[in-house]
């Protein structure tokens, strides 16, 4: 076979327009690809739900990917188990109510589990706005390459609608923090955030249960799961431990569902 440049990039062009296309109106969009957010596509698209995800960086996977302090390992408590063994990770019984699993297949798996089940995912793409329903809920997402950040090239971005949006940006509370600076409806601002949208030092004692008492709607039409939610509200940082992180995922959707 011989094989003609061309075809190759018309191949993935045509692809790209034609997958990007069906996302312009969706059920859920959601900022970042971490654990919470892979696992919250993962239950709305199973649910039936159109969901999308955009990633800013090149690699899905948030701080997961990295296990901790490179050490590609993370830790799990019993109850939050089951959402790494549902997607068939291996999770490694360590005594005293801690487990273990693989980061690299964990993030892989549940990347799998979410597109499989029907979630579209788009890297190097990058949330730099909000949508806003007649000024006072957000119902999309305002999108450009990253690339063009990293470059500092002023180039307009372009829009796609969801009925409901979650952040998933982790630690930078990305979303948030633009929806705060920017958005002020009837209904008031940032619903009850901590003053500077910063997480407190390490405390996964504490972060591991806040971070699923933090999983809400912050603003109208707008959610917050994962190390997001400690953000916003002003708690602890849990470290390379995920159990809280896969059960804000896994509530965030539910909450949505209801909703949908």
């Amino acid at each position: 076979m011989e094989i003609d440049d061309v075809v190759v990039t018309r191949t993935i062009f045509e692809r790209f327009s034609k997958e990007f296309q069906e996302c312009f109106e969706v059920d859920v969009a959601i900022a970042g690809a971490g654990p919470a957010g892979l696992i919250a596509a993962q239950y709305l698209s199973k649910a039936g739900k159109k969901v999308v995800i955009f990633e800013r960086k090149l690699s899905i996977g948030g701080g997961m990917w990295g296990g901790g302090m490179a050490f590609p390992v993370i830790v799990v408590q019993e109850k939050s188990k089951h959402l790494l063994e549902n997607t068939g990770i291996e999770v490694t019984d360590e005594g005293g109510g801690y487990y273990s699993a693989g980061s690299i297949e964990s993030v892989t798996k549940l990347c799998s589990a979410a597109i499989d089940a029907g979630t579209r995912i788009f890297n190097t793409i990058s949330v730099e706005d909000v949508l806003l329903n007649k000024g006072k809920a957000v119902n999309g997402f305002v999108i450009n390459w990253s690339t063009l950040d990293v470059a500092g090239l002023h180039v307009d971005p372009l829009t796609i609608r969801a009925k409901y949006c979650i952040d998933t940006t982790g630690h930078p509370a990305e979303i948030c923090n633009i929806v705060r600076r920017k958005c002020r409806p009837k209904d008031g601002p940032l619903s009850n955030p901590s003053e500077d949208l910063l997480e407190r030092s390490m405390g996964a004692d504490i972060g591991e249960n806040a971070v699923v008492e933090n999983t809400k709607e912050v603003y109208p039409g707008l959610y917050v799961a994962g190390m997001c939610a400690n953000a916003v509200y002003g708690s602890q940082r849990m470290g390379p431990i995920f159990g809280g992180m896969l059960l804000s995922g896994k509530k965030v959707a539910e909450l949505i569902l209801k909703r949908l």
